[in-house]
């Protein structure tokens, strides 16, 4: 081989080991970041006085690692649930490992009394866990099965109707977590219980714990009552965001007010243009902070909000929009029950959403600050921090006793 091609051999040599290397070092550092994580780590808490048992936690643990002064984040109300959950736990005597739900390495090495999930650890785990270990499935959706079916329909029947096929945004892996519980707990109605029957297992309802309490809002009805408050996170066809910009297009008297993370999906946002952004009666807001000043304007404003969903585990945003004295109009499939101060929607076609729409428009002043008022009333007695923390220890007693006190 000649020198100069020797060197060129060389070159490349060196070039190949440098990138490998690189790599090499770049799959070390993000390891060692992803061991570090919160997702990957195990948090401990102790019980004060004897301690009654061990639990495994696995759930939401951002909110273990909060500043002591730091307020909880809003954005869902999961993230304090989580902590209630395992602060029960502890009042009750147990010491708590706590693992966030995607954390698919840990390994049990303790004879744990009871054991929460909320996703696919259930079913990884139960094999490794006491047999007399007690385990509670959280609800947190639908089945993800009957849940997966009914972003499909939605998408395909968008398809259909518009000639466009957009992303899937809230399709998971089903989990067989249900099938390998002894019970399970849920912040959603008859509707979300009814799609894990098949597994015959004990559910427990639970209210949803809100994290804004507003006082009662005095609203001008006769202006309010033409518009409709859209609120509500990502997965906007899951939703049904698209089925009420139809329906508000052919209703130029009424307006709709959308607070969601609409630019996350650009998919939609090109589909949907004319409708977002240059319709009059619709205003595309963005995702707006519940604690904000300009959500408390926007909920006055509006008589009513609109939730869709063709798949939940009991939506908050709509307890939330209850607190602010919002009239829920939403589909069964949402998971909440809005009894005598709402309308439900087992049929959610443009046509019925547009005559709902037309007829809660048309209320007199009188049905309308009723409704508002009562949908105001339930929420305070219903959807509170404080509320969920009562009841979540009432039902983790329930199930200690149901199977024979085993923690």
């Amino acid at each position: 081989m000649k020198r100069k091609d020797l060197l060129t051999f060389q070159d490349s040599l060196t070039y190949v080991f440098l990138g490998k290397a690189r790599r090499f070092f770049r799959e070390v550092q993000e390891e060692k970041a992803r061991r570090h994580s919160p997702e990957c780590r195990v948090v401990t808490l102790f019980p004060e006085g004897t301690r009654r048992g061990q639990v495994l936690f696995s759930y939401i643990i951002g909110g273990f690692f909060l500043q002591s002064d730091a307020s909880f984040p809003n954005k869902h109300t999961n993230i304090w649930q989580s902590f209630q959950m395992v602060a029960t736990f502890v009042e009750l005597g147990y010491e708590v490992d706590v693992i966030h739900w995607t954390n698919h390495h840990f390994v049990p090495t303790k004879s744990y009394s009871i054991f929460v999930d909320v996703r696919n650890n259930m079913e990884r785990l139960t094999p490794l866990l006491h047999p007399d270990c007690i385990k509670i499935m959280h609800l947190d959706t639908a089945h993800i099965v009957f849940h997966n079916a009914a972003e499909a329909t939605r998408l395909l029947q968008l398809q259909q109707r518009r000639g466009v096929t957009l992303k899937a945004r809230r399709f998971e892996m089903p989990n067989l977590g249900i099938e390998h519980a002894h019970c399970a707990t849920t912040t959603g109605n008859d509707f979300v219980v009814d799609t894990f029957a098949y597994a015959q297992k004990p559910i427990y309802k639970l209210p949803s714990p809100c994290a804004i309490l507003m006082d009662q809002p005095q609203k001008n009805w006769e202006h309010c009552k033409k518009y409709f408050l859209w609120f509500s996170s990502g997965g906007l066809v899951h939703k049904g965001l698209d089925l009420a910009l139809e329906a508000f297009t052919a209703l130029p008297e009424c307006h709709l007010m959308i607070c969601a993370p609409i630019e996350q999906e650009k998919d939609f946002v090109s589909a949907y243009y004319q409708e977002l952004y240059e319709t009059s009666n619709i205003h595309a807001v963005g995702w707006v902070d519940i604690e904000s000043q300009q959500f408390r304007e926007i909920a006055n404003a509006c008589a009513a909000m609109i939730h869709l969903s063709c798949s939940e585990g009991g939506a908050p945003s709509i307890k939330t929009c209850m607190h602010a004295g919002l009239i829920p109009i939403v589909s069964y499939e949402s998971g909440v029950d809005v009894q005598d101060f709402g309308l439900t929607l087992t049929d959610c076609s443009i046509s019925h959403v547009r005559a709902v729409i037309t007829q809660v428009s048309q209320m007199s002043q009188y049905e309308l600050e009723e409704m508002s008022r009562r949908a105001w009333k339930f929420a305070r007695e219903n959807y509170t921090r404080e509320n969920f923390a009562k009841e979540y220890r009432e039902v983790i007693l329930k199930i200690n006793d149901a199977y024979g006190g085993k923690a």
